[in-house]
């Protein structure tokens, strides 16, 4: 089995057709000018030319990473778990998934919860610009984003304002409490 650095995996909706194809285009040629070892997961029919997929810019692509199609039914997340844990700790995923349905098929709130935390380590979060003119990526978390301390100091993440979150929508400010005595 090859090991990858990351593997991406962006969720295509029909009704955004060529605009995902092209996102996809964007997402690869930018991880792959940073030498960063690419396995794409997608469905067989991207391999069909047609309006929303080019065969040549997919042949393109397709010399920049490694590419898996599973079948156009498949439930393709099983692929990306598996692929991302197989090519070791290092390995980070890209996806616009939230993962909910694997996380609710666990049996344990502890499972659930070294899930969820496995999750925010691991998964890069995928942004087009405003424009659509180029991509970001907002990296995954080193570290974990619960309230630490450490002797008289107390730091604890929080937003500026409340919104449902996802997994990978965490607080990225701290508050630094520190107990005087």
């Amino acid at each position: 089995m090859k090991v990858f650095h990351v593997t991406l995996f962006l969720q295509l909706r029909k009704s955004l057709g060529l605009l995902c194809f092209l996102q996809l285009f964007d997402a690869v040629n930018c991880l792959a000018k940073e030498n960063t070892r690419v396995l794409v997961l997608g469905r067989k029919h991207m391999l069909m030319n047609s309006a929303n997929w080019k065969r040549e810019i997919m042949k393109e692509m397709q010399n920049k990473a490694d590419f898996f199609f599973a079948e156009n039914i498949s439930e393709d997340d099983a692929f990306l778990l598996y692929a991302t844990l197989r090519s070791g700790k290092h390995c980070r995923f890209v996806t616009r998934d939230f993962l909910r349905d694997h996380k609710a098929c666990l049996s344990s709130s502890l499972t659930r919860h070294l899930f969820r935390k496995w999750q925010r380590g691991h998964q890069i979060v995928f942004f087009p610009s405003a424009d659509g003119r180029s991509i970001k990526f907002l990296p995954a978390l080193r570290y974990d984003c619960v309230v630490q301390t450490t002797g008289d100091t107390w730091h604890i993440p929080y937003k500026d304002v409340f919104e449902e979150k996802y997994s990978y929508q965490v607080p990225r400010k701290w508050l630094c409490i520190q107990q005087k005595l």
